[in-house]
């Protein structure tokens, strides 16, 4: 034992799972366990004593067991995930109630509130694989990081993956707009701006908008908020707990919040148009980025200026060539009939981002996946 101070269909690879079970009499303990649970985003289940609907206590996700109650939970199947919660600090009785019980934690509230939260969540979500996190940042304005970041993210989805598009950018102008999705109901990040605990993964999903088979969190059209780490942090925590894919459109210049984005990433691609001026930016800001994230690509984008080709490009920025993301005739015409940029599955765009997941989304265990580059 240790101590411890929503086409709008969803893919849903993993459903929520029920709340934890409670079994206290303890009144003033129980409300702030049932606190605790509202935090986490659980709905418990509560007992004075072993639950006699049979599985009750073998099929809850955890147990929380008041230190009143240990002793009429004698007898019950040994399983993990039992603990014994109270405000007892030293009585060596509570300790051995909790190994009759086969209990992996005694806590004590207040000091352990925190940590429990994170479990109770843990729990009621699943510990499965993180998302794999993706960030898009533009050597240079215009560079089409957003229209990259949208197109990874459609493609995601539409190949079946659980997805999540996370607008980092505030000066962007919402990345809604690019899926058309501007009207949709749902948060945005002035709803998310004072989160400094933790987000629960599946109120997140649930809260956004749903947009060709992703959920989009994007950035208000009204007053400027400003989003701090803490709540960036939080709530790219939570996305990434739910698994599948998150594809992060990122700021150019790196702020605080901007930081903790590239602080969650798994890998950053740095779009850089073929031009000597854009690459210069971009060394910039692949600088910049670089102080954080260790894994930053290129993706190269023409026309070209003579002499140029995506391979120079990567060398003079001095990265890694992830691509050469192709351009696609016709894509602003098709964004206007409310098409978003990747949404034609036969098109070069969206083939190149088919290409690119079909190459990330590899076995764990088998070298880096993105040692070759996408083509």
């Amino acid at each position: 034992m240790a101590e411890s101070s929503a086409r709008e269909r969803l893919t849903t690879p993993g459903a929520r799972r029920g709340g934890p079970l409670i079994v206290t009499e303890d009144v003033d303990l129980l409300d702030d366990l049932l606190r605790l649970c509202a935090a986490a985003g659980a709905e418990p289940e509560v007992h004075h004593t072993l639950p006699d609907r049979r599985g009750g206590w073998e099929q809850a996700p955890m147990v929380l067991v008041g230190d009143d109650a240990a002793v009429r939970c004698r007898g019950a199947a040994r399983r993990t995930g039992v603990m014994v919660v109270g405000r007892d600090r030293e009585s060596p009785e509570v300790w051995r109630r909790a190994v009759e019980i086969g209990a992996e934690y005694v806590l004590r509230l207040p000091e352990s509130e925190g940590w429990l939260v994170d479990q109770i969540a843990n729990a009621v979500e699943g510990t499965g694989r993180p998302a794999l996190t993706v960030g898009v940042v533009g050597g240079r304005g215009g560079a089409g990081a957003s229209t990259l970041a949208c197109a990874l993210a459609v493609t995601a989805a539409r190949a079946g993956h659980r997805a999540m598009l996370i607008d980092g950018d505030p000066l962007g102008g919402g990345i809604d707009v690019l899926l058309g999705g501007e009207r949709a109901e749902g948060m945005r990040w002035p709803d998310f701006a004072h989160s400094k605990g933790r987000v629960g993964g599946g109120a997140l999903e649930e809260s956004l908008p749903a947009m060709h088979g992703l959920r989009v969190l994007s950035w208000g059209r009204d007053d400027w908020v400003v989003v701090p780490a803490s709540a960036m942090r939080a709530v790219l925590a939570a996305a990434r707990r739910l698994g599948g894919v998150v594809v992060v459109d990122l700021p150019r210049r790196v702020d605080e919040a901007g930081a903790e984005a590239l602080a969650q990433l798994d890998l950053g691609l740095v779009v850089v148009p073929g031009e000597l001026r854009a690459v210069a930016a971009a060394k910039r800001v692949a600088s910049m980025a670089g102080m954080v994230l260790d894994d930053l690509r290129v993706v190269a984008s023409g026309p070209y200026a003579s002499g140029l080709d995506a391979e120079w490009v990567a060398r003079a920025v001095g990265l890694p060539l992830m691509g050469e993301v192709p351009w696609e005739r016709g894509l602003p015409a098709e964004q206007n009939l409310g098409q978003p940029p990747g949404g034609n599955a036969r098109g070069p765009l969206a083939r190149f981002c088919a290409a690119f997941w079909e190459q990330a989304l590899v076995v764990e265990g088998v070298g880096n996946p993105f040692s070759g580059g996408v083509s």
